[in-house]
């Protein structure tokens, strides 16, 4: 133990909260996406309230994921508060890795959690991570580019569509690039996007019988027109960009359009961190003509305790405090409605300063779009959008994201991409016993 934390140590044990119970240091890991950012600077409000401190281990999405993952199957009991999502929260949930978040306040009001979120956050019924925000996926667009194109953005375009538009907005002399999207590998970063994208062209991991799809035409044709759209008007070395990349582009007036999470919202309207920040529109996930499914995701970053713990009730309060209408109020009084966590509850949808946002319908029609018990064209046997709900898709899916990538990178063909993704995971499937 370091000397700063045994002076901790040692002063919890003499500190008492203000309802008589010990005072606590938990520990808590979480993603360094701008909004769990701005939550640790509000942390001192949540030591005010109940006299616990926090400790925080902010950690990029890849590494926080194989992060949480090996402490909370090796029983590390290095966290206190995970930073999790709608793929985990279940499979950990019925595993009895996590504590049932059963025993919230009155004043809490867990019903008030969008319906989407509660129910992908639970296993039979029983909420085992609470959403800190919750989103999907929309398309960004710079407003004045697209006018400059003699374009006009439909509320629901198409990939056709979003092609067209890059190609007529990209100024490689002026370093606009028409389209910014992920090809960075792992399952939850570009992974999830070809993914919902393979979707909206009428894709699925699986058939019915588990077996895999990627010998298929429609994942070919997906994975092509991704290909050739950013060869045409993407970013150089957009394989390596995930999230926090684009949104860096973005912000710089680097990119005509970006299709991503719709949390970014209000990352590149905030007139102190985006160039552009009065020039943004926005529209539905895209979808090839003809195809019913759109590319947008459903997902929640939310807080989960590992079963084990020392410090249950302390990381139930910080819990309680960081995914409450409170925490959404304090907010907004210190950085205005637009920069409060969106997608969680039910009522921020019903307050009228948050209705004035001008994203705030769009993102709460592209949650309601998705359908994570119905994600693709053809049937499939399992649940989620961006992801399929098995233990064994995370190894499965950040192995053929590094295929994927490396096509990006132009290091072999979309064909032996394909081939070798359907290998992989007809191989680990039949390891798993499917």
């Amino acid at each position: 133990m370091s000397l700063r934390n045994a002076l901790r140590a040692a002063t919890a044990v003499s500190t008492i909260t203000a309802s008589g119970a010990l005072a606590e240091t938990i520990t808590i890991a979480t993603v360094n996406n701008g909004d769990m950012i701005r939550m640790q600077g509000y942390t001192d409000d949540f030591t005010a309230k109940t006299g616990h401190e926090v400790e925080w281990v902010t950690l990029e999405e890849n590494v926080l994921r194989q992060r949480v993952t090996t402490d909370i199957t090796t029983k590390g009991g290095q966290f206190d508060i995970m930073t999790i999502g709608m793929y985990e929260t279940p499979i950990w949930g019925a595993n009895g890795w996590l504590v049932p978040l059963d025993g919230l306040s009155a004043e809490y009001d867990a019903d008030d959690i969008l319906p989407a979120m509660r129910n992908g956050l639970s296993h039979d019924g029983t909420l085992y991570a609470a959403p800190f925000y919750g989103e999907s996926s929309m398309i960004m667009y710079r407003t004045d580019l697209m006018e400059k194109a003699g374009m006009t953005m439909p509320d629901a375009p198409t990939w056709e569509f979003i092609r067209e538009a890059a190609a007529a907005m990209t100024d490689r002399d002026n370093d606009i690039n028409g389209i910014c999207l992920r090809g960075k590998a792992g399952w939850g970063e570009g992974g999830a996007f070809i993914t919902v994208t393979a979707n909206s062209f009428g894709a699925r991991w699986f058939d019915e019988d588990w077996t895999a799809q990627f010998d298929q035409p429609e994942w070919k044709e997906a994975l092509t027109f991704f290909v050739d759209m950013m060869a045409e008007s993407g970013p150089a070395g957009y394989a390596t960009n995930g999230f926090n990349e684009n949104l860096s582009l973005f912000q710089q007036g680097k990119c005509g359009m970006w299709i991503d999470a719709t949390v970014a919202a209000s990352f590149v309207t905030n007139p102190n961190d985006s160039t552009v920040a009065d020039k943004v529109g926005f529209a539905l996930a895209p979808n090839k003509d003809g195809v019913e499914k759109r590319a947008n995701w459903l997902w929640a970053w939310a807080l989960g305790i590992p079963a084990g713990t020392q410090k249950e009730d302390a990381a139930k309060q910080f819990i309680e405090w960081a995914t409450s209408k409170d925490y959404i109020e304090l907010v907004a009084a210190k950085e205005g409605w637009a920069n409060v966590p969106p997608g969680a509850r039910t009522s921020l949808y019903a307050t009228a300063e948050y209705q004035e946002v001008p994203f705030a319908k769009m993102t709460l029609d592209s949650i309601n779009a998705a359908d994570p018990t119905n994600p693709t064209v053809k049937p499939v046997p399992y649940v989620g959008i961006q992801f399929v709900a098995i233990p064994e898709f995370a190894g499965i899916a950040t192995e053929v994201s590094q295929e994927f990538s490396a096509v990006y990178a132009g290091q072999q063909s979309v064909d032996e991409a394909l081939e070798k993704a359907q290998a992989i995971t007809t191989e680990a499937m039949e390891a798993a016993g499917y």
